[in-house]
């Protein structure tokens, strides 16, 4: 769980940095990679998330 811990984390890192060049520089070019970025971090931690739900729901049947 620690990696997709730090995967989940390293996104949204690139994400804001992105988000902040498409700020400094105005190209869009980096604003979409910023909202890519972004949706795969959401759909990293819905997964994780997910995985975490399931195993609370193993111990209880």
């Amino acid at each position: 769980m620690l990696i997709v811990r730090t995967v989940i984390a390293l996104l949204l890192v690139a994400g804001l940095l992105c988000f902040a060049l498409y700020i400094a520089t105005k190209r869009p070019v980096w604003r979409r990679r910023a909202i890519l970025l972004i949706k795969w971090t959401v759909i990293a931690g819905i997964g994780a998330f997910s995985v975490l739900i399931l195993e609370r729901l193993i111990l209880l049947v």
